[in-house]
């Protein structure tokens, strides 16, 4: 048994991990939180496939694309005059879905929640999409297959609001290199946190959960003595310490999926592409296998930009074609060993990156990242992302080579 500490109404997701005692309220910067003891037995698959006691009914209807072919949208362009250009793109191509901020990079909320909502009085929401309801409704009069994009561990906000959740560097919260603070993957209180949002984003309508920075920060394992923070049950835990953030991370994701199985969403992770080459990401806690069997589907970021000299190319972002065939060959044989692996559907590049320098990067336009594309297929990868930070996509792509 495990007693964590959570937002007082979890909903639905009650039903999967059912409480065995419940005591008292208690009040954190004006946040009521309940804490319980849980027994986290879970319900088998086909009783909640079956059972409508465990489904949550949004009310929209989507189906599944023959494979997503999708693009990111942030919470001001899904709220804004952007969307409706996003739109025409999604209608003139085979581009068929769109991943939308939920819980963005800072850990704002995109939205406004009800009254009514657990995350109302958190007072984390923006009003970047006024409704969000009636863009669930244009998306699926549209075909458009929606996910919600859930930023976990980076939260700045959630920091600040509460520092026993995040990492501390003397009396401040620690930030790094860019001012970013992350909270502690340790706690179940954070996972809770995330969990929630989650949940929302599924009773809107999302078809999918595409939990981002499941991870701890960069460089954590040189900052790991220093920074004061909370191990919870880790701290009894007899791995080394990569291995605790591995578990950690890793139970992370097992149990959102078991929480938002009532909601019949897919659960897919963004992960580091170099993690796949690895046993695991040693600093952040990312193990590709691991996290992969707990996942409908894994996101691999393989931006060439993002690599260094790797797979025996000297300046990746000259070469697309190459480099991501060379990362499908692993992947491919990574997930070959799982008894049921998730489907692939990596992120790529459609952007440019002069911070490079001059001679080690490309224009990306439609030569390359048709490239891109065309590497994945090449490779039996039918499923795939296209990251551009500003929703500024490149025309006249063939989506479909």
């Amino acid at each position: 048994m495990k007693t964590v500490k959570l937002l007082s109404s979890v909903l639905l997701a009650a039903a999967v991990a059912v409480p065995a005692t419940v005591q008292a309220d208690e009040s954190k910067n004006g946040i009521e939180f309940t804490e319980r003891t849980y027994g986290f037995e879970t319900i088998d698959d086909t009783i909640v496939a079956s059972s409508k006691l465990y489904r949550y009914d949004s009310g929209l209807v989507f189906e599944y694309p023959d494979a997503v072919r999708g693009i990111y949208v942030t919470g001001h362009s899904a709220g804004g005059s952007r969307f409706e250009r996003l739109l025409k793109l999604l209608d003139s191509t085979d581009l068929n879905a769109m991943v939308i901020d939920i819980k963005d990079d800072y850990g704002n909320l995109t939205y406004k929640p009800q009254e009514d909502s657990p995350l109302f009085p958190m007072e984390i929401g923006k009003p970047y999409i006024k409704d969000p309801q009636k863009m669930l409704k244009t998306l699926e009069a549209e075909g458009v297959y929606p996910i919600a994009r859930v930023v976990v561990f980076k939260d700045s906000v959630l920091a600040e609001k509460r520092p026993d959740l995040s990492f501390m560097d003397g009396e401040e919260v620690w930030k790094n290199g860019r001012g970013e603070s992350f909270v502690n993957p340790f706690m179940k209180e954070v996972w809770d946190h995330n969990v929630e949002i989650a949940i929302e984003a599924a009773k809107m309508g999302f078809q999918e959960i595409q939990f981002d920075y499941v991870r701890f920060p960069e460089g954590f394992e040189k900052r790991a003595e220093t920074l004061g923070y909370t191990m919870e049950d880790y701290k009894e835990s007899e791995l080394d310490p990569i291995q605790r953030r591995v578990e950690a991370v890793t139970d992370f994701v097992a149990y959102a999926r078991e929480q938002l199985k009532p909601y019949d969403v897919d659960v897919s992770v963004d992960i580091f592409g170099y993690s796949a080459t690895l046993p695991e990401a040693p600093g952040i806690g990312q193990n590709f296998s691991k996290i992969s069997e707990n996942v409908d589907v894994i996101s691999s970021m393989i931006y060439p930009s993002h690599w260094t000299s790797y797979f025996g190319i000297p300046k990746p972002d000259l070469e697309p074609y190459r480099l991501i065939t060379e990362y499908a060959k692993v992947e491919n044989t990574k997930l070959g060993e799982l008894e049921t692996p998730p489907t692939s559907r990596p992120w790529l590049q459609d952007f440019s990156a002069p911070w490079l320098g001059s001679g080690n990067y490309l224009h990306y336009g439609k030569k390359e990242v048709e490239a891109q594309i065309k590497a994945l297929k090449d490779n039996g990868i039918d499923e795939y992302l296209l990251w551009n930070a500003g929703n500024n996509y490149t025309e006249g792509v063939d989506y479909t080579p």
